[in-house]
C-alpha cells in the first residue's frame, strides 16, 4: 500500500491511498465467503459454491465492490497511522480508480488537528477569590434545613415572598379560553419565579379569594409560546413555620445530640462547598490563561456539526415543532438566526477547548484505569438520569465509548497540568493546586470539564 497526504487547509489534509491487488488476498476470501451465503446456486448448499460460479452468476463486479467495501476502513486506518495523523472528524472517501488485478485508489479529506505549541503551565500563574465562611453562611445553612423541618399555618396575610399560596389559573388568547393554561389548586412560593413570568408581581398583594390578570407568554397548549392573558385565584394563604434552632431540633434533623455540634457539622459543609467552588475556579482560570497563550484554526466542519446538533437536540425538545420553538425564542428577543449564532459561539469554544486538551494530554500522557473509567462511565449516567446499564448500551449502539475515553483522559491531563500552575488567593495566600486536583482528583477534573 501507498499512501500521500495533501494539506489543504491548517485544519484539513486529502489522504490519497493505492492498494494492490496482490495486497487484497483476505479481503477477497472474505467476499466470496460472503456472497456464497447469500445467493443459491443449483447443486451447491449455500456458502459452498466455487468462485467462478458465484462470478458467472453475479458477475465480477459486485465482488470487487464488496471487496473495497470491507478494506476501506482498515486501509484509511493504516494510512493515517503511517502519516501519523491526529485526525478530529470522519472522513469523505471517495473511490478515484480501480483496476481490476492491478490497484484500488481512493482518496479521504478529514479534519486533522491544527499544530501548535501547548504552553508550559510551569510559567502560568492565576489568582482566586480566597475562601471566605462565617457564621452568617451557616446560619443560611442551619435555616434551610429548618425549611426542610417546617410546617404550614394558614395566615390572613396579603400574599407577599416567600408565603405559600394556592391558586387557580385561567387563561385566554384574543378572548379564546386556554384549557391546557389552566389549573386549580396548584401551590405556588411567592418568589421562586420558576413558573410564569409575571406570577410573582400578579399574585404579590392578593388576598384569599381576589384575583388579578397579566400578560404572559402562554406555557402549553395550541397557542403555546405566544402572548395570552392569565387570570391568578388566590384560594389560600400559608406562612411555613420553622423549628427553633435547639437541640430538640439538632436530634430531630441529625445524628447530632446538641445545636452546636450540628452547627459544627454544618460549617464543615459550608467549608467544603467554597474548597469545591475554588477548585472550579482555578481550573476555568488556568485553562483560560492557557488558551490565552496558543493560536490556532478551527475546522469549521466540526463546529458546524457541533452547532446543529445543538440546534436538533433544541428542536427535539419542542417536539419538532418548529413554530413554538421560534414563538419561545421570540419570547426572550432573540430568533432563530441569532440563537444559531449564539450556539455556533459556543461550540467554537468547546471545539478549540476540545482540542486544545486532546494536545495537551498527548504531552501528559495520562495513564487511564478500566476502573477510573467504569466509575467515570457512571459518573456520566448519573449526571443524565439514567440506570447505568441503559447507559452503556445506548452510548454502545451510538459507538461513543471513545469519546467518553477521551473526555476522561482530557480530564486527568488537565488535572495533572493544573498541579504545575502556580496559585494565589485574592488575599495573597499561595494555594497548593495539588490539593485539589493532585492523582486522586482527576476524576474531580474531568467532571468539572463537563
Amino acid at each position: 500500500m501507498k499512501s500521500s497526504v495533501e494539506k489543504l487547509n491548517d485544519t484539513r489534509v486529502k489522504i490519497t491511498v493505492e492498494v494492490p491487488f496482490d495486497e487484497l488476498s483476505a479481503e477477497f476470501d472474505q467476499a466470496y465467503a460472503a456472497l456464497a451465503r447469500q445467493i443459491q446456486v443449483p447443486g451447491f448448499r449455500k456458502g459452498k459454491a466455487p468462485r467462478q460460479l458465484i462470478e458467472a452468476r453475479i458477475g465480477r463486479g459486485p465482488v470487487i465492490e464488496q471487496v473495497i467495501n470491507d478494506m476501506l476502513p482498515s486501509r484509511y486506518g493504516q494510512a493515517v497511522e503511517e502519516n501519523d495523523l491526529n485526525v478530529i472528524s470522519q472522513p469523505n472517501v471517495e473511490v478515484t480508480k480501480v483496476e481490476d488485478g492491478k490497484l484500488v485508489e481512493f482518496v479521504a479529506e478529514v479534519d486533522v488537528r491544527p499544530e501548535f505549541e501547548v504552553p508550559k503551565f510551569e510559567d502560568i500563574n492565576v489568582t482566586v477569590d480566597a475562601i471566605k465562611t462565617d457564621d452568617a453562611e451557616v446560619d443560611k445553612e442551619l435555616d434551610r434545613l429548618r425549611e426542610r423541618f417546617s410546617t404550614l399555618k394558614t395566615s390572613r396575610a396579603k400574599a407577599a415572598k416567600d408565603l405559600v399560596l394556592t391558586i387557580d389559573l385561567s387563561a385566554t388568547h384574543n378572548g379564546e379560553e386556554i384549557k391546557e393554561a389552566s389549573a386549580e389548586g396548584l401551590t405556588y412560593i411567592v418568589g421562586s419565579g420558576d413558573f410564569i413570568e409575571g406570577l410573582d408581581e400578579a399574585v404579590t398583594g392578593l388576598k384569599t379569594g381576589e384575583s388579578a390578570t397579566f400578560t404572559a407568554t402562554l406555557p402549553n397548549g395550541d397557542h403555546a409560546g405566544e402572548e395570552g392573558e392569565i387570570t391568578v385565584t388566590v384560594q389560600g394563604v400559608k406562612k411555613r413555620v420553622l423549628p427553633e434552632a435547639n437541640d430538640e431540633f439538632a436530634q430531630e434533623a441529625s445524628e447530632f445530640d446538641t445545636i452546636e455540634e450540628l452547627r459544627a457539622d454544618l460549617a464543615e459543609t459550608v467549608e467544603e462547598r467554597a474548597k469545591q467552588a475554588q477548585a472550579m475556579a482555578i481550573r476555568d482560570e488556568v485553562l483560560k490563561a492557557a488558551l490565552d497563550k496558543v493560536s490556532f484554526e478551527l475546522p469549521e466542519s466540526l463546529v458546524e456539526e457541533q452547532t446543529q446538533a445543538q440546534m436538533q437536540q433544541l428542536l427535539a425538545q419542542v417536539g419538532g415543532n418548529e413554530e413554538l420553538l421560534d414563538n419561545l425564542l421570540s419570547a426572550q428577543d432573540m430568533d432563530r438566526a441569532k440563537f444559531e449564532e449564539q450556539t455556533r459561539e459556543s461550540s467554537r469554544n468547546n471545539v478549540r477547548t476540545q482540542i486544545f486538551l486532546d494536545a495537551l494530554s498527548d504531552i501528559e500522557q495520562p495513564e487511564v484505569t478500566n476502573d477510573e473509567f467504569t466509575q467515570h462511565i457512571l459518573f456520566t449516567a448519573q449526571n443524565y438520569g439514567m440506570d447505568p446499564r441503559e447507559f452503556i448500551q445506548r452510548i454502545n449502539e451510538a459507538g461513543q465509548m471513545g469519546t467518553l475515553m477521551a473526555d476522561l483522559r482530557r480530564g486527568k491531563a488537565l488535572a495533572s497540568a493544573i498541579c504545575k500552575v502556580t496559585v494565589t488567593d485574592s488575599e495573597g495566600n499561595n494555594i497548593d493546586p495539588s490539593e485539589y486536583y493532585g492523582e486522586e482528583d482527576a476524576e474531580q477534573a474531568d467532571s468539572e470539564e463537563n
